[in-house]
């Protein structure tokens, strides 16, 4: 019989959910400081907005954040969608950010060098 060995503790994905928790923190308190620990430098952000596709660098998010500011009365719901010892999927339901809206996120993390990084941020916008 194979190894029958859970290579994902709870510690595990409370590591991944504290990362994304901060994305959460750095909206809620509009600090993109916050934010730039959440993400890889090089990270990438993709979803559609009225005015066309959103696309490219994640500094995209932190100009939004910089013009909107704090979402005070943001609601979310996470979940790791999944998860292995190098890299995460986790879904981002959240209602009412800084400028009202509503969007799904799912956030691509690696570990690298011992911490958890999202490397590319993927949403959709939801019409009022």
């Amino acid at each position: 019989m194979s190894e029958n060995k859970n290579i994902n503790t709870v510690q595990d994905y409370d590591e991944v959910l504290a990362v994304v928790k901060g994305y959460v923190e750095g909206l809620r308190t509009g600090d993109v400081d916050l934010l730039k620990k959440t993400f890889h430098k090089d990270a990438v952000m993709y979803g559609h907005l009225p005015e066309g596709l959103s696309e490219g660098s994640i500094e995209n998010l932190y100009t939004y954040i910089e013009k909107f500011g704090a979402a005070s009365y943001i609601k979310t719901h996470l979940s790791v969608l999944h998860k292995t010892p190098t890299t995460a999927v986790v879904r981002v339901e959240m209602e009412s950010d800084a400028a009202g809206e509503d969007f799904t996120d799912y956030h691509s993390l690696i570990k690298v060098d011992g911490a958890w990084k999202v490397v590319a941020k993927l949403f959709h916008l939801y019409s009022k």
